[in-house]
């Protein structure tokens, strides 16, 4: 990339951040329809689709439904917020090290770094369709040999597909022009633009507010905290 490239991209980078910040007239207002239809032109969506609709198909010809199959999804459930503050804090905020002379890192850890630098570049919302790869296959065969029947295993791997797909829904959600209406949904959209535009040691859950950040301690009030030099350059020197 050329020196007059890099500037052409940061230039951009700045208008889509001002438009992202902008709450009047400027911002862009479009309708939940809109989204939701722009939601399904990028690969991660139809990938997690495929994954719960396969799961689903398979449990009901497996058959043998009983009680136990409610276990995993109530305990994803209830976990989930908690999953979901550990995974952005410890794998998407990975600082990269060096060991043995390797520079150890992760397509994940990147590529969140690139989303904090530019959270208007719509691709980077969504998870890396190379990561997501990895993950599907590693927790459903996870669930396959951990779970005593097949059948618990299958309920569970759908259970997790449902939550990815609603995690990658609200998030992008988020990052959209949507402007936000329903109480619950204001308070999601707001404590995310507080991670972004604030401070990223703060509000680490995307799919729920206050819940597993008030348990870990990073749901401080707003007014307390100081506006981060390096909310959009991740671990660089404030």
């Amino acid at each position: 990339m050329t020196a007059a490239d890099k500037a052409a991209a940061a230039r951009a980078a700045r208008d889509r951040l001002a438009a992202d910040v902008a709450t009047g007239p400027t911002r862009t207002a479009v309708t939940l329809r809109q989204i939701f239809a722009r939601f399904w032109r990028h690969p991660s969506p139809w990938m997690i689709l495929a994954v719960l609709a396969a799961a689903l198909a398979w449990r009901v010809a497996e058959g043998g439904w009983t009680l136990a199959d409610l276990r995993a999804p109530a305990l994803l459930v209830a976990a989930f917020p908690a999953l979901e503050w550990v995974v952005h804090v410890f794998v998407l905020h990975w600082r990269p090290r060096r060991i043995a002379g390797l520079t150890i890192d992760t397509e994940l850890a990147r590529d969140h770094r690139r989303h904090h630098a530019d959270p208007r570049d719509t691709p980077l919302v969504f998870i890396p369709w190379r990561s997501l790869t990895l993950v599907i296959a590693a927790y459903s065969t996870a669930a396959l040999l951990a779970f005593p029947r097949l059948g618990e295993a299958l309920t569970f791997i759908g259970a997790v597909a449902a939550a990815g797909l609603l995690y990658e829904w609200t998030h992008y959600a988020i990052h959209s022009d949507y402007r936000p209406r329903g109480r619950l949904y204001r308070a999601v959209w707001r404590n995310h633009r507080l991670h972004h535009y604030k401070n990223e040691h703060y509000w680490f859950t995307v799919t729920t507010a206050g819940t597993a950040d008030r348990l870990l301690r990073t749901y401080p009030d707003p007014a307390t905290v100081p506006t981060s030099a390096t909310a959009r350059n991740l671990h660089a020197a404030a």
